[in-house]
């Protein structure tokens, strides 16, 4: 390995140095333009053995020489790696401007080397870690899937934790298939992460499973998050009535989010199976958490969000029980809160085909609002959309406006096709061959007239 080392430590070298005598360049005017103190520069092209450059220097070195992005990087990994030593300062730096410049070819000859080394899995964690903090997301899956395919403990905090990461990577996108497949693929190790980020993954489990209409197993993950956030107010409760030292989980969100939640969550996923009194008891366990401790500033405003949105979920309920008296009140909230409106209107038709309601004002009064739906490109945002076409294609039908109920029909099946749903397939053929049959049937009856 060392005649290898100093062959290649002679290559990097030699193609600086070929550089520095075409452009001229004595080693004191070099390290002028680089920025690299003159001292050190001699050390890392002509020291015995070379002192190692650091991905930053070869930056200059191609910058001051013309040269592209990512110039001999292809040579630079023996300064990083070797059988002897592998020097995390300058490897996670190299591979992350790797990463910035698109020089796969040299991640892929790195990996290899640096996982020979099981140990040395803590070194890829960290760097997809770097690039998750950045926002990289996509940048950081790879280096996550190599912690997760070469880790052998599935219970390692680097295991689970990547895990994590990429489920919530991919549930940021609007394919549902891949949504899914994504639960699946991490619902096996939630329990396995720190308490502090249960709390967001059984929040993002319940929100992809919202979108997928898995309703029961929605459910259970906000009969989950309903006890980890008990125990833990509890044990918080119980550490300061006794003056025991403590600290708040450092979660995302305050812990009265996480709470309110629980029965927000399951109130929903009642509603969607039509169980609506059961659906209505759990809005009152969120309609009003003023008697919540711990409550900060933030805590405050949270409290009162939840008590907005469990108004808006009892006019949602009672209409769908059939209660159009609370349409008009329900009308002017949803005007006073435009957030709402898509939801609610999903509500509102829906609740108009089961019982009949006429809501064609409504749909004058909310044009806008409606033709504004396509802007909603969030997973939750296009799946409402989904749902809100289908009852409108329903309602339509029904009234025997055909052209306009095809329409939303088309526009269903289009959407559903994008973000690859096909919850509703199955009941849009069905209105289909009802709209088929309809139109066969008022034809003959006309050609029976004329006879």
């Amino acid at each position: 390995m060392v005649g290898l080392q100093g062959t290649l430590y002679q290559s990097l070298r030699s193609e600086i140095e070929q550089c520095r005598r075409k452009h001229g360049y004595t080693l004191s005017k070099l390290g002028e333009l680089t920025g690299i103190n003159p001292g050190s520069l001699s050390e890392i092209l002509n020291g015995n053995p070379p002192r190692a450059m650091t991905i930053g220097q070869l930056d200059a070195f191609a910058k001051v020489f013309g040269r592209e992005q990512g110039w001999l990087y292809e040579l630079y990994t023996e300064e990083c790696l070797s059988e002897q030593r592998i020097s995390r300062p300058r490897l996670i730096p190299y591979l992350t401007r790797c990463v910035e410049v698109g020089r796969k070819d040299c991640i892929e000859a790195a990996v290899p080397i640096l996982l020979e080394n099981p140990k040395n899995i803590s070194i890829m964690f960290a760097l997809a870690e770097q690039l998750y903090e950045k926002g990289q997301l996509k940048e950081s899956v790879s280096f996550y899937e190599y912690v997760i395919e070469n880790e052998k403990d599935s219970f390692s905090d680097h295991f689970v934790m990547s895990q994590y990461r990429l489920f919530r990577i991919v549930v940021q996108g609007t394919n549902f298939e891949e949504n899914l497949k994504a639960v699946i693929r991490f619902d096996p190790y939630r329990r396995r992460l720190p308490e502090y980020i249960q709390f967001d993954a059984l929040l993002q489990l319940a929100n992809v499973c919202y979108t997928l209409h898995k309703w029961r197993q929605m459910e259970h993950y906000a009969d989950e998050l309903r006890e980890l956030s008990t125990i833990v107010y509890e044990d918080e409760l119980r550490r300061r009535k006794n003056n025991i030292p403590s600290e708040m989980l450092a979660t995302e969100r305050h812990l009265v989010v996480y709470y309110g939640q629980s029965f927000l969550i399951k109130s929903i996923a009642l509603e969607k199976q039509e169980l609506y009194v059961e659906a209505k008891r759990y809005v009152e366990g969120y309609a009003d958490l003023s008697w919540f401790e711990l409550l900060d500033e933030v805590g405050q405003i949270e409290v009162q969000k939840f008590e907005t949105w469990a108004t808006a979920n009892l006019y949602t309920l009672n209409i769908l029980m059939g209660d159009g008296d609370v349409i008009p009140e329900y009308i002017q909230f949803l005007d006073d809160h435009p957030k709402e409106i898509l939801s609610g209107l999903v509500t509102i038709v829906k609740a108009a085909n089961e019982h009949g309601f006429s809501i064609d004002s409504i749909f004058d009064k909310f044009a806008e609002n409606i033709d504004s739906f396509k802007g909603r490109i969030d997973a939750i945002g296009m799946s409402e959309h989904i749902q809100f076409r289908n009852e409108m294609a329903k309602y339509l039908l029904e009234k025997e406006k055909y052209t306009e109920g095809l329409n939303e029909t088309f526009q269903c099946l289009s959407l559903s096709d994008i973000t690859k749903d096909y919850n509703n397939y199955s009941s849009l053929f069905k209105l289909w061959v009802w709209v088929s049959k309809s139109l066969v049937d008022k034809q003959q009856s006309r050609q029976s007239d004329i006879c």
